[in-house]
């Protein structure tokens, strides 16, 4: 390499030439001047407890790349809307953490958000390409069913979005809960429609069939409550476990949407719909005469119905009150990061030292209430097969 490439070199001791200096100092100045700024769109969520550490998920907009930052970061990148340079985000670190901020931890920052495409200017990266539409096997896999999944569900939010009014909800909501009570007030009564129902197949299988079509708007409800939000489906499709079928809905940004209600409704929001789908069933019970032989069937229905849309609100994964638990929590991958707890628990207390005392408290409880819920759900099933067989 020729000595032009190195100017330094022709400068004796000093190690740099004359017009370095100043020139060093105008870059100074400008790198002190630069005031950063995000782009436009990007996503970042709340402190979400991960193990023994609270972290914020940061997402491009564009590629959908998302990676973890630490409290410290969070309140850094919070400050970059392009009106502070480096002195003032120093002095808002120095006041809300008592120390001051490292000119290295500053730039290292800084050159993440830039070469993962997050500040304002950085370049645009290509959008993700899209995956294959099927994958898996006959015995099990997917297969994506719907071209532009967001488009679609922004379609039917579109057409539901005078429905999805408090003051058409709120009815809706009273009369699912006078339903439910109602149902599993008398268990004699859900007893004797479930048997009625098991042993009537002109009547079993046209309510499997309404099932299967229920749960397939419980994930289609999940991706209109997502719309509602402001949130991204990705894909609408059908997944299978020979020989069950069932159709999904992904929701890209979840985790993202404003608000802890927002994400309480939309994992909800399954589970309302198969309720709701019940209501026509307990008006043709309501309305038929008492000795009516079809009034234990339905009954039966009933009861089915109700305990297939309630059991998705049980808090063990990979059901919807799994999700709702872990937001209401606030802590992310709840159940892998309770086992992991309970691993190094075993070998002692010094292996979970660097567990806040708020971490340890909430994997042990989860992991009791996890364990009795299993419990209950074998005592219960059990319970319903003697039953079965003993009628």
């Amino acid at each position: 390499m020729s000595t032009t490439d190195h100017p330094g070199t022709a400068a004796g001791h000093t190690g740099r030439t004359a017009g370095d200096g100043p020139a060093a100092d105008r870059a100074a100045a400008a790198a002190r001047a630069y005031r950063p700024a995000l782009r436009q769109g990007v996503l970042i969520s709340p402190a979400l407890l991960r193990g023994p550490r609270t972290v914020h998920l940061i997402k491009h907009p564009v590629s959908g790349a998302a990676f973890e930052v630490g409290p410290r970061e969070h309140f850094v990148i919070g400050l970059l809307d392009g009106t502070r340079n480096v002195d003032d985000v120093v002095a808002a670190y120095a006041e809300r953490f008592q120390r001051r901020l490292p000119e290295e931890q500053w730039t290292r920052l800084l050159g993440l958000l830039g070469t993962r495409g997050l500040l304002d200017g950085s370049p645009e990266p290509a959008p993700p390409e899209p995956g294959p539409a099927r994958t898996g096997t006959f015995w099990a896999g997917s297969r994506r069913t719907v071209a532009d999944a967001h488009a679609t569900t922004g379609r039917l939010h579109r057409l539901l979005r005078p429905v999805l009014r408090p003051w058409a909800q709120l009815p809706v909501a009273a009369a699912v809960v006078v339903m439910t009570v109602a149902v599993l007030w008398d268990a004699r009564a859900f007893l004797d429609g479930t048997w009625e129902l098991l042993t009537s197949p002109l009547a079993l299988v046209p309510f499997a069939v309404f099932l299967w079509f229920s749960i397939c708007l419980h994930e289609l409800a999940h991706g209109v409550a997502a719309r509602h939000y402001g949130g991204v489906v990705s894909e609408i499709g059908l997944r299978w476990r020979f020989p069950a079928m069932m159709m999904y809905c992904t929701v890209d940004n979840y985790l993202f949407l404003p608000g802890l209600r927002a994400k309480l409704v939309v994992a909800a929001a399954g589970a309302y719909v198969n309720l709701a789908l019940l209501l026509p069933f307990a008006l043709w019970r309501a309305l038929l005469d008492p000795a009516d032989p079809a009034r234990p069937v339905l009954t039966g229905m009933l009861f089915a119905g109700i305990v297939q849309a309630l059991s998705n609100l049980v808090p063990l994964p990979p059901l919807d009150g799994y999700r709702m638990l872990g937001h209401l929590l606030g802590a992310a991958n709840l159940a892998p990061e309770t086992g992991a707890y309970l691993t190094l628990r075993r070998r002692g207390r010094d292996a979970v030292a660097a567990y806040p005392p708020r971490a340890r408290r909430l994997y042990v409880s989860y992991a009791v209430t996890a364990a009795a819920l299993v419990l209950v759900a074998a005592a219960g099933t059990c319970a319903a097969v003697v039953w079965l067989f003993l009628r």
